[in-house]
């Protein structure tokens, strides 16, 4: 079961302000920048984001009906910021992995102990 929405509402309102800018820069941390389905606006989202190979991996930790997921899906294309670089990501799918085989060894235990096992996956833009 992922985090529960409140933990979520909570952080949009205070952590993300504090840690936002640091996740650009962490390793394991990024900002996804995606537009607003209904609104149209942009928005920025801090999230557990992992590179692996050619593919980018996002531990959904709030679940795959956040928001911001749907916003990602619905546009087919998103940027990321990381590492103090912007990539442009296409062709998002979903990912249901039970033994987060997708994400670094050490990251595998926190998700398991709170029940993350679905994961966004994209590829950089050529």
């Amino acid at each position: 079961m992922p985090l529960p929405k409140r933990l979520a509402r909570f952080n949009l309102r205070v952590t993300n302000r504090v840690l936002g800018p640091l996740a650009e820069r962490l390793p394991g941390f990024g900002i996804v920048i995606h537009v607003g389905r209904r609104s149209g606006t942009v928005r920025r989202t801090p999230v557990n984001l992992f590179h692996r190979g050619d593919r980018y991996v996002i531990a959904l930790t709030y679940g795959a009906d956040s928001q911001w997921v749907r916003n990602v899906l619905a546009a087919g294309e998103f940027d990321v910021e990381t590492r103090g670089r912007r990539v442009h990501l296409t062709a998002p799918e979903l990912v249901h992995d039970e033994t987060r085989r997708l994400v670094p060894a050490p990251v595998r235990v926190p998700l398991g102990a709170t029940g993350v096992s679905d994961f966004l996956v994209s590829r950089a833009a050529r």
